[in-house]
């Protein structure tokens, strides 16, 4: 039986809050754009949501084309930033990595544009440890159809996705996986669900669910 664990991003694996607000605000005034600077709780704030709510909230002051152009040239930019500054990983990730990756397959699906799960695994080196990835940038697809075209496209007879929001458990539901959650991460679950109190706590947590 090929199993695997799918894991979202932001809240789950690492916080970029900080780095991509400082990228997005560096993005603007390059650009002229008269607002103010983009702030961590303003990222915080739209973790999880797909790319043209982010648009929608970050830059309501501006026409739909112009909010999704400003979004364009701050994802690209925030892309390269990231690669070359990265993020605030949680503790212990690598090492819980390698411990998964002896029993498990390791994918990503995330709600980001195109480009950012690269920057991360192209950062740190971890593309070694994730088999495959999947973003709505790269499809347009909720994170729902993601998850379960990842887990068809990979053959997983079984799979988990951990992530740390609502949204995150709604869209494992619609693909028809099991859910955890990511109990530090950005937010929480009204459902009564497995939940990791820190990353590296995963590893034992498995032992109980699979059985």
């Amino acid at each position: 039986m090929k199993k695997g664990l799918i894991f979202d991003m932001d809240g789950t694996l690492w916080d970029s809050s900080e780095n991509v607000a400082a990228s997005w605000t560096e993005k603007i005034r390059e650009l002229g754009i008269d607002m103010p600077d983009i702030t961590k709780e303003d990222v915080m704030g739209v973790m999880g949501l797909t790319m043209d709510k982010i648009a929608d909230i970050i830059f309501k002051g501006f026409s739909k084309e112009k909010r999704m152009d400003l979004l364009d040239a701050c994802c690209l930019h925030e892309n390269d930033y990231l690669r070359d500054h990265g993020g605030e990983l949680y503790p212990d990730l690598e090492k819980t990595l390698v411990k998964l990756s002896e029993s498990y397959g390791l994918y990503i699906v995330s709600n980001c544009q195109k480009g950012y799960i690269e920057a991360f695994l192209e950062h740190y080196g971890f593309d070694r440890y994730f088999a495959d990835i999947e973003c709505y940038g790269n499809n347009l697809k909720e994170k729902g159809d993601n998850i379960a075209l990842l887990a068809k496209r990979n053959g997983l007879d079984k799979a988990w996705y951990v992530g740390d929001i609502q949204g995150d458990y709604d869209a494992t539901m619609k693909a028809g996986l099991d859910f955890i959650h990511s109990a530090y991460g950005f937010g929480t679950i009204r459902q009564t669900v497995p939940e990791l109190k820190q990353f590296s706590d995963l590893p034992q947590l498995m032992k109980q669910l699979d059985k």
